[in-house]
């Protein structure tokens, strides 16, 4: 099997992993905000408390990241917010990512989406370059979380659903 057929195959395979959708936030500076839907997040450790995302090499915002103490926010998103997802991955023609959602400025004056499912306030601690991404681990300064009925948007095989519970 040639490296392509698999890197194929992996990324077949992993179409099949369902995962939740987040989209991270940011402010590059006192005027710029960034924000764009990630699906790669996992815990790191409750001690402290951090995080880890994985962001493409060629986002022109890895390398605003990649300086410790980057302040960012991760936002969970529930499965009523399919359009703010699609809009932060550019799959929509709206210039400004942050005219779709209800967005708020919290710690730091980093946007954050006030009705998502819950809000991780991060620095960046530690960045690992591994292939094409780069791995950021951020500590968690805050988090908060929704009070309503809990329902995440999920992406899988290259679709959103959401979780129905029996």
């Amino acid at each position: 099997m040639h490296n392509t057929d698999l890197a194929l195959a992996m990324k077949q395979g992993m179409r099949r992993l369902a995962s939740g959708v987040s989209v991270l936030s940011t402010r590059v500076d006192s005027d710029e905000r960034f924000a764009m839907t990630v699906s790669s997040v996992t815990s790191v450790s409750d001690n402290p408390p951090s995080l880890l995302v994985c962001i493409n090499k060629q986002i022109s915002l890895q390398g605003h990241l990649e300086a410790e103490g980057c302040t960012f926010a991760v936002n969970v998103l529930g499965s009523d917010q399919q359009q703010v997802s699609n809009v932060c991955a550019g799959f929509e023609p709206v210039h400004d990512r942050f005219s779709v959602g209800n967005w708020l400025e919290g710690p730091d004056a980093i946007p954050y989406l006030t009705d998502s499912e819950a809000v991780f306030f991060c620095k960046t601690d530690k960045v690992v370059t591994y292939g094409t991404h780069h791995i950021v681990i951020g500590r968690i300064d805050d988090v908060l979380v929704s009070e309503r009925h809990s329902n995440p948007l999920l992406y899988h095989n290259g679709g959103y659903g959401e979780l129905h519970r029996g």
